[in-house]
């Protein structure tokens, strides 16, 4: 039995998942930090294993499959297709992870401009009822950064510097100097006080963690993955990576599948602030997620040129607004 193989039996047994159940491992495309592999298994059911990183990474990403199995209970609480945890080791770190595996394939350019209007309203009807799904305190549940904090002002201050000093520690190229991200940040939290429950955000909503299932009706969402970057916040903040580099008020099937599901959508100035700050967060650890990850230059060379200007734009938000 190859060393893989040996592994996934023995994730699978602490699971209650007999010796004998593995059949075979294949690797599965999509993970940026965690390893995803692909579990078939005698019976013909098969059921998907993470593996937690080794590498050093940023300051949050401790213990990141302790966020997919929060994301995974939440999502079940809610009713939305998402994997489901089958064993939680009881390691510190949470080494290993089997999930149930969700049918479907990463949304691809193969979903047809005709097909995409079903499968991108589903998206809007399953963020909805996340929003009706609470949590201890806000911020990341893995404890990488602290315990819970009891409001979202602190919770996403001590997120957004926690990536500004990693901004510093590997000297990434952001097009604004750190210390500047920090004051502008700083200058429009308010907006903030205004969430005052912390609901589960899964922060990575772009095409390739939503499964698309091609049902004979056509194709439709199989399973939101990989929410190993959950964190329990502002409702508004999953409205970033859905549309990443984009504005989600574009999005009209997304949002009529949002409003259908019971969700709100309101754009005004209030919201506008809590969305920006959303977006500058989450260009900042694009940009510095590059360093650790030792990407080739080219690719660093697109993400500065998608994701800098952006962030400048996220970050006139604010600044026009105290203007």
């Amino acid at each position: 039995m190859g060393e893989r193989a040996e592994r996934a039996r023995r994730v699978l047994a602490a699971a209650g998942i007999g010796p004998g159940r593995p059949a075979g491992v294949r690797p599965l495309g999509g993970g940026t930090c965690t390893t995803v592999e692909e579990l078939r298994l005698t019976d013909g059911g098969r059921c998907v294993l993470k593996t937690a990183p080794t590498a050093p990474g940023l300051r949050y990403e401790v213990r990141l499959l302790r966020s997919e199995a929060e994301f995974g209970r939440a999502a079940a609480e809610a009713g939305v297709p998402a994997p489901r945890t089958l064993h939680a080791d009881d390691t510190p770190q949470v080494r290993h992870l089997p999930q149930t595996a969700c049918p479907g394939a990463p949304w691809d350019d193969s979903i047809t401009d005709t097909e995409r209007a079903a499968p991108r309203r589903e998206p809007g009807g399953h963020v909805a009822p996340l929003r009706r799904v609470t949590g201890p305190g806000f911020g990341c549940p893995t404890g990488a950064l602290g315990p819970p904090a009891p409001d979202r002002r602190t919770a996403f201050t001590t997120m957004f510097e926690a990536v500004l000093d990693d901004a510093r520690r590997y000297r990434a190229r952001l097009p604004r100097p750190a210390d500047g991200v920090t004051r502008t940040a700083r200058a429009a939290l308010d907006p903030l006080d205004e969430v005052t429950v912390p609901r589960p955000v899964h922060f990575e909503l772009w095409r390739g963690n939503v499964l698309v299932d091609r049902t004979p009706d056509g194709p439709r969402i199989g399973g939101l993955v990989d929410g190993e970057r959950m964190f329990r916040g502002d409702p508004l903040a999953d409205f970033v990576s859905l549309v990443l580099l984009d504005d989600i008020e574009k999005d009209e099937a997304f949002l009529a599948g949002h409003r259908q599901g019971g969700g709100r959508a309101a754009f005004g100035r209030a919201e506008g602030l809590r969305i920006a700050l959303c977006r500058a967060y989450r260009y900042v650890i694009m940009l510095v997620e590059t360093v650790p990850r030792a990407v080739d230059e080219e690719h660093a060379r697109r993400v500065q040129k998608a994701v800098a200007p952006e962030l400048v734009a996220a970050l006139g938000v604010p600044t026009a607004a105290h203007a």
